[in-house]
């Protein structure tokens, strides 16, 4: 008999990868001399015909049994074959879903996967931000392509942060600022219109918001036009006949709005074309 047969097994079965299962097993072992036992995984198990032939396998082998099934009717099938068999069976999730309804007073979803499908909700949002961070004020218009949307608008009319909530909520985002007579990148007409958001901002609003702007960085003096109103009203006169000339970019009035409405108005404009 070989080594590897004189080795106890553990089967993990589980209705989705099975790595939960396998990382408890595995913490569990190591205050047990392991090297005695090997772990065999059995994924993706939602079948009752197929938990109940693997439960068999194990009864052959001695084996014990550890499972993560959320679904109540496959638990149940498992758990009545072990017990007619006499295999011995630990439920890692029954139990503590029962613990965690009663105390919600509600009953669990038993829909598998879900840990995973977060994993991968949670990687989206990074590989967003990440985007989103490269491609901030205007950095790289070659990726215009590659972005669901792309922010336009004069400087202070808060392009980075309403990017950086639409990066946090999975999507990937480019901004570009709006120089007066200043022609934006051809990437820009390149692209789809529908993913293009311009925010627009009355005068007087942005006025003020530069003078604080100003007024925080320390800078002085009445020959600084970045905050002057002619300066001003000249930027947004060519950034509004830019907007108007581009028929499908959508136009979103920030004068008065948060930037989670903005970010919340442009995500309900993106829903509405692409779904």
């Amino acid at each position: 008999m070989s080594s590897d047969q004189r080795r106890r097994a553990i089967y993990v079965i589980s209705d989705s990868t099975g790595e939960t299962g396998a990382k408890v097993v595995q913490a569990a072992l190591l205050q047990f001399r392991h090297e005695r036992v090997r772990l065999r995984l059995f994924s993706n198990m939602r079948d009752p015909e197929s938990i109940v032939e693997t439960v068999d396998r194990a009864a052959a082998e001695n084996a014990l049994v550890v499972y993560t099934l959320v679904d109540a009717e496959q638990r149940v099938a498992l758990h009545d074959r072990a017990a007619r068999y006499h295999v011995q069976a630990v439920d890692l999730m029954g139990g503590l879903m029962a613990r965690i309804g009663h105390w919600l007073g509600e009953h669990p979803v038993s829909e598998p996967g879900l840990v995973h499908r977060l994993d991968d909700e949670y990687f989206k949002r990074i590989d967003a931000l990440e985007f989103t961070v490269k491609n901030d004020d205007g950095q790289l218009p070659r990726n215009f392509k590659h972005a669901d949307m792309v922010i336009v608008g004069v400087s202070r009319t808060s392009k980075t942060p309403t990017s950086t909530i639409l990066a946090q909520k999975g999507y990937k985002v480019a901004n570009l600022p709006l120089v007066v007579e200043v022609e934006p990148p051809q990437e820009i007409f390149e692209i789809d219109p529908r993913r293009v958001f311009a925010l627009w901002i009355a005068p007087r609003k942005l006025m003020e918001i530069r003078r604080a702007r100003l007024t925080y960085l320390g800078v002085t003096g009445d020959e600084n036009t970045y905050a002057d109103q002619r300066q001003i009203n000249r930027e947004l006169s060519w950034a509004r006949d830019l907007m108007k000339q581009n028929e499908g970019w959508r136009i979103i009035d920030v004068s008065n709005r948060a930037i989670e409405e903005t970010a919340a108005q442009v995500i309900k404009y993106y829903l509405q074309d692409f779904g």
